[in-house]
């Protein structure tokens, strides 16, 4: 019998949990054993005995947990249990891992799962394709962020967002740029208009101005020949005189913008740097950037990850892990997600991993003691290249 072991979180301020009571109750109809470590999903709002309500066994020892798991759930693996960089944990040979692996920030830990042949599936990678929507957890993610991110510029704005008629006059909306209309960009734009601000939305893909405009807000092109987007609908890295040519364009908005909510990154790789210390400069004291794209660097040049400053006047937050702050909500996300890449590998309640899948290939990091992603392939290969 399949039995799946659901692991408590371990990076600092992670609230989400990987399986909601809602997945376990479907996973166990299917005939699945579920084991759910001790302390996990309180944080998020679930409870054990709701797990135990759904079909799930609550397990303390967390060796028990590793020796009779087949398949392991966690939000975020940095490494099973303690945070460290090194994968330590006794899973036998075949187990199978599934979470937010982060392949392009903890590349090495890649080659010691694939040498000690573990499967492992990271949800950063779900392919962007039409079947593997149900399962596209970073795009959920991203939607929460976005959604977050303007309720931190309002909260931390000294204006009111929507328009408002007092006994003192009228108070004008504030004035929102949105830089990115991907997920999060395109939540932050509905967010913000249902909180009355006037919003601009800017991106360098003509194909989103139609999306763009039907959230009521105003599209800022940018005229170039140039494709932004790659064939798996990731923005792409530019040329130096692109992004010149975009800071301009910026630029002349920012003056007359209250909030600004950056969310420009490129897949794999470091986020672009599109708001400089000098553009920065031109906007009005009080002003706030919630910089989403800290993880990857930041796209606000003095833009510190994980830290809230100001500088020149200007507030710029740039949160970690937003979507862990939602916990309740994403944690259901996120289970829905990991639920319907299961339900692409299971068959009966048995365990049935077609590497030729195109779901499965794209999101598979390692298997059979070999790593199967193409980008952390040529990362290392790259890696090896300039020590030699």
């Amino acid at each position: 019998m399949l039995t799946i072991s659901v692991l408590k979180e371990t990076v600092a301020d992670e609230k989400r949990v990987a399986l909601v009571p809602e997945s376990v109750k479907r996973l166990a109809k299917q005939g699945i054993t579920i084991l759910i470590q001790e302390g996990t999903g309180i944080e998020a709002g679930f409870r054990p005995k709701d797990y135990e309500a759904a079909g799930a066994a609550i397990v303390a020892d967390y060796d028990e947990l590793l020796k009779e798991g087949h398949i392991f759930l966690k939000v975020q693996v940095v490494c099973l249990q303690d945070g460290m960089l090194e994968l330590v944990d006794p899973l036998a040979k075949g187990s199978v891992i599934i979470g937010f692996m982060s392949p392009f920030k903890y590349i090495h830990n890649i080659q010691s799962l694939a040498e000690r042949e573990l499967t492992t599936f990271s949800m950063e990678l779900v392919p962007r394709i039409s079947r593997a929507q149900r399962m596209d957890a970073l795009s959920a993610m991203n939607s929460a962020a976005g959604y977050k991110a303007v309720l931190l510029a309002a909260s931390r704005l000294n204006k009111f967002f929507p328009l408002m008629m007092t006994a003192a006059g009228t108070i004008l909306p504030a004035k929102v740029l949105v830089i990115g209309a991907g997920v999060a960009g395109l939540q932050a734009i509905a967010t913000a208009k249902r909180l009355g601000a006037r919003v601009k939305a800017f991106d360098t893909r003509p194909i989103v101005k139609e999306q763009v405009e039907s959230l009521g807000a105003e599209f800022v092109s940018l005229e170039t020949s140039q494709d932004a987007e790659t064939a798996g609908g990731y923005a792409e890295e530019m040329t130096e005189d692109f992004y010149r040519y975009e800071h301009a364009i910026i630029g002349e908005h920012l003056p007359d913008t209250d909030a600004v909510i950056t969310t420009a990154q490129i897949f794999g790789k470091r986020a672009p740097l599109l708001i400089t210390e000098e553009m920065l400069q031109s906007m009005r004291h009080g002003s706030v950037i919630v910089d989403l794209a800290a993880e990857q660097g930041g796209n606000c040049e003095l833009t510190v990850p994980g830290k809230n400053v100001e500088r020149h006047g200007v507030k710029i937050l740039a949160p970690l892990d937003l979507p862990s702050s939602l916990s309740y909500h994403t944690s259901e996300m996120f289970s829905r997600n990991v639920a319907a890449l299961l339900g692409e590998m299971l068959n009966e309640g048995e365990l049935n991993i077609d590497p030729n899948d195109e779901v499965i290939a794209g999101t598979m990091l390692t298997h059979e003691g070999k790593i199967m992603n193409q980008h952390v392939i040529d990362l290392l290969d790259r890696e090896e290249e300039e020590k030699s």
